[in-house]
């Protein structure tokens, strides 16, 4: 889903992240371009300087969940949505364009460069000396410290989504002033631009309690274009108002108040002119809903989001590797994306790897027979676990093979997948038992803390490859703390693996050991790979600099309407 929240995020121009890491989304992301399709674009934002943005007005923007974490940076908090409110409020450090071309955000960062590479790679950040926290105390070295030493892994009170990039970090140190940072790395680690984004204040980062429950239901310090105004739980809203103490271009819009339901509702408020923005996600008939609507425009680009289902390997039923393998086999991948992108004029293809999108480069199938149909294998396996056949259920110690398949309410294709791969492991002896649960819920009491046997959603991607992804897949240190890994499986070899393609600097070698690690991941059966999802947004048509955005770091100061 978003991330749909999350997120999770979810490496190199192409792969995913989970918030640091990829992103969760619940109605999943996606996307990428491919031959037959030539009007998918980059990014489709209606693009406009700002001297053609009116000042002034409020933009209405749906979201499909409504966070309660909103420190990104906390395993509860890596949320797609919650990065789409916090992005207009929170230092970045360095931002993509649609090409997914890094550069330093000059909002926050005059300059940042590798200055030294041996004996250890070290980088200097050169801070803008402008930027302040709206509580009036600057941003300094001190901030990127504490920001480093709550996400390092070494204190496991701080409740992470990934320490990747920030364990690999030896010292940050204050420069020749507070606005130079001096960050020395133990290891090579060369995604070290995607460190440091989001950043919080010294006061978030300082302690474990300040860092898990400082930022609940509140967003307690800003630096960006708009500042917080407040929560409505009631009204599920979110209202940011313009910064007049925002140091860099004024923002156009006097204020963006955000709206949380179910996805079925949004189109409905969308359609009814009480929204301006809002994703459809791959859904034909919220398509075909948002081209009916007067005065509204259908945005779509490419992306590296995509869709899969997470097993969840802690569960009592899922723990044996086997019975993974055999779901995994027993599940009819292509029916699936067929039924999920069908009437989206969108290629029909399937993703078989969980780093690079089937159009990026460093892509390669990875599946094997693993990720191939096969029930009959499926069965074999099954029966070598233990689960015989007891009339239409399997079962194993008096115990039938009954797993949750935990979705989203209102979210119709989610429903829809689970539906499909009811009937699929039926066939098995597999009973699959549809539970569907409220949408802010989803993240936070299911996914995060492992109630569910499989669960269908997306991850969104960023513009760094292994380095975003690694939380997903990495092992845990204790077998009991999982961070952003749903899927509770990992090994030392796959950790290996994805750390030799974050620490090497040759892209080659990066790229071989993250397809190695892919490889790796397919026998552990953890996130189940279905398609490259598109990115289809519908926005009112005056609406400009938003949309959907693909690679592109959207700057929420540019953002307005046009008539």
């Amino acid at each position: 889903m978003k991330a749909s929240r999350l997120v999770v995020a979810v490496a190199v121009a192409g792969s995913l992240s989970l918030a640091g890491c990829g992103k969760a989304g619940q109605e999943g992301e996606g996307g990428a371009g491919g031959s037959g399709t030539p009007s998918i674009q980059a990014f489709d934002i209606n693009p406009q300087p700002r001297d053609k943005v009116k000042d002034g007005g409020t933009l209405r923007w749906g979201i499909n969940e409504f966070p309660d974490q909103w420190n990104r940076n906390h395993v509860d908090g890596n949320l797609a949505e919650a990065a789409v409110v916090s992005n207009a409020l929170l230092p970045q450090a360095f931002i993509s364009n649609e090409k997914a071309d890094i550069s330093v955000n000059r909002d926050y960062v005059l300059d940042a460069k590798v200055t030294e590479q041996s004996p250890k790679q070290v980088v200097t950040y050169t801070l803008n000396p402008k930027a302040k926290w709206s509580d009036g105390k600057p941003i300094t070295w001190a901030d990127y410290q504490a920001q480093w030493k709550a996400l390092n892994g070494r204190n496991p009170e701080f409740h992470i989504v990934s320490s990747t990039g920030y364990q690999d970090i030896e010292k940050v140190a204050r420069g020749k002033d507070d606005h130079e940072v001096i960050v020395t790395f133990a290891r090579p680690f060369s995604d070290w631009q995607s460190l440091f984004g989001p950043l919080l204040p010294v006061a978030a980062n300082s302690t474990p309690q300040s860092f898990n429950g400082s930022w609940l239901n509140k967003i307690p310090v800003t630096a960006g274009p708009f500042k917080f105004k407040g929560i409505d739980p009631t009204a599920k809203t979110i209202t940011l108002v313009r910064d007049d103490a925002w140091w860099g271009e004024r923002a156009k819009l006097d204020q963006i108040i955000y709206r949380a339901s179910e996805q079925d509702s949004l189109m409905g408020a969308f359609s009814n002119g009480e929204l301006d923005f809002v994703n459809i996600g791959p859904s034909a008939p919220d398509l075909s809903r948002a081209n009916s609507t007067q005065g509204a425009a259908v945005r779509r680009a490419a992306g590296p989001d995509f869709r899969h289902f997470t097993f969840n390997g802690s569960s009592e039923l899922l723990k044996d590797e086997r019975v993974r393998q055999a779901i995994q086999l027993g599940i009819n991948r292509q029916a699936i994306v067929q039924s999920d992108l069908q009437g989206l004029n969108w290629p029909i293809t399937l993703l078989n790897n969980r780093f690079f999108m089937n159009t990026q480069e460093g892509y390669q199938d990875n599946a094997g027979e693993l990720g191939v149909y096969n029930p009959q294998k499926a069965k074999q396996l099954l029966d070598a676990a233990g689960w015989k056949l007891n009339g239409a259920v399997r079962q194993k110690d008096g115990k039938p093979l009954d797993l949750r398949f935990v979705v989203p309410s209102g979210v119709q294709l989610s429903k829809s997948e689970g539906e499909l791969a009811q009937s699929m492991l039926a066939q098995l002896g597999v009973k699959l038992t549809l539970k569907a649960v409220p949408s802010d819920d989803f993240f936070s009491k299911y996914v995060i803390p492992g109630n569910f046997d499989i669960t269908p959603f997306a991850y969104i991607g960023t513009p760094f490859p292994i380095s975003s992804s690694y939380g997903i897949y990495a092992n845990s240190p204790t077998g009991k703390t999982w961070n952003a890994n749903f899927g509770r499986t990992g090994s030392p070899e796959i950790d290996r693996a994805m750390s030799r393609a974050g620490q090497s600097l040759d892209p080659a070698e990066a790229k071989a050991a993250t397809n190695e690690a892919d490889k790796l991941i397919w026998q552990k059966v953890n996130v189940l790979p279905l398609y490259q999802r598109p990115q289809l947004v519908a926005v009112r048509e005056n609406i400009a600099n938003l949309g959907a955005r693909g690679f592109y770091d959207l700057r929420y100061q540019d953002i307005g309407f046009t008539g």
